[in-house]
């Protein structure tokens, strides 16, 4: 009991950890960007990212390529998760970081939405509530009609809906070896990373710039790290819904960082999308353990 105890607290310690480097990589993203544009973000993560991915996969060759199930998928997917960063990146050039946050903080509510249809599972009339809450903070969040809706809001909420895609395919592709699954992704963001900078052209940057686009690329490696090892070391029903503790680091960081203060009505919504999101993969992990019996 007690190492269970020190796993679920080492489990929990990772999952914040993962989601305050994913918050101080999205505010070094946004800082950045006052500098570079999106493409040079996206081309530096992804050539950071391959160069690891790379050394940890040229060991075993091109065999986990080859071997791998529904390839086409694989690189669906990968495209997915670039076309959802290069949107929430986009989106910080408008709004304030909290805010983007926001928005996608409902990715796992649009992916209950689309699971009958995309995943064949069964949601009941309590997971649909929760659904329609989910979007009722969305709406509440975005302000529609008023002056803060925005480009800037349209690509976060494009985003967040390319994001809960990405769920759903990576939930198709569970047993697919995870180093494959991240090189995919890393080569889509070397594609649309080449083909924003041929649009947007090349921003002059600072030899400090370019050290901090290695940090960026770091930083989403060793944020995805520590959410396998949270999950690897504690129960999913225990560490997950850590992940929440996103829009209070986006919070601080936003305030601290670039004195952004979100409108109430942003906080509003992220509160109902926060609740809704909980209660769906609470009642999720309810069902499973009835399942097992």
């Amino acid at each position: 009991m007690s190492d269970q105890r020190q796993n679920y607290g080492l489990g929990i310690f990772m999952m914040l950890l993962a989601f305050f480097l994913f918050a101080a990589n999205d505010a070094l993203g946004k800082w950045l960007l006052a500098t570079a544009t999106v493409g040079q973000l996206m081309l530096a993560r992804a050539v950071v990212g391959l160069t690891v991915v790379g050394a940890l996969l040229a060991p075993a060759g091109p065999g986990p390529l080859r071997t791998q199930p529904r390839i086409g998928l694989q690189v669906l997917r990968g495209f997915l998760s670039a076309l959802e960063s290069a949107l929430f990146f986009w989106a910080l050039t408008f709004l304030p970081l909290a805010d983007v946050m926001t928005y996608y903080l409902a990715g796992p509510i649009y992916v209950t939405a689309m699971s009958p249809w995309l995943l064949g599972e069964r949601v009941g009339w309590r997971r649909w509530l929760a659904v329609i809450l989910g979007f009722v903070g969305v709406v509440i969040a975005i302000q529609p009609g008023q002056e803060s809706f925005s480009w800037g809001a349209l690509a976060a909420l494009v985003g967040s809906f390319a994001y809960a895609c990405f769920m759903i395919a990576t939930r198709k592709l569970a047993a697919t070896d995870a180093r494959v699954l991240m090189g995919w992704q890393l080569v889509a963001a070397l594609v649309i990373g080449i083909a924003l900078l041929a649009y947007q052209g090349w921003a002059p940057l600072r030899p400090i710039d370019l050290a901090l686009m290695v940090v960026l690329g770091l930083g989403s490696l060793l944020g995805n790290s520590c959410v396998n090892i949270s999950l690897k070391i504690a129960p999913a029903s225990v560490v997950v819904p850590y992940q929440y503790s996103l829009i209070i680091w986006g919070v601080l960081m936003g305030y601290l960082v670039f004195g952004e203060i979100s409108e109430p009505p942003t906080f509003i919504g992220a509160a109902i999308i926060i609740g809704a999101g909980l209660f769906i993969f609470l009642r999720e992990q309810q069902l499973r353990r009835e399942a097992r019996g």
